[in-house]
């Protein structure tokens, strides 16, 4: 099973990594920010770290 990087909106490793070679950088951060805002994140229900 790959690595996930965001429990809420399910990012994984392989996902930053196709990112950076479409973008020349991932985007992902900022659309985690953005969904973060919007009230859409669980990480205290969906991280085993409840971070």
């Amino acid at each position: 099973m790959e690595k996930l990087i965001c429990y809420c909106f399910n990012y994984t490793e392989s996902n930053v990594e196709a990112d950076i070679l479409k973008n020349k950088k991932s985007t992902i951060e900022e659309r985690i920010k953005a969904e973060k805002k919007a009230g859409a994140c669980e990480c205290t229900i969906k991280n085993p770290t409840g971070k």
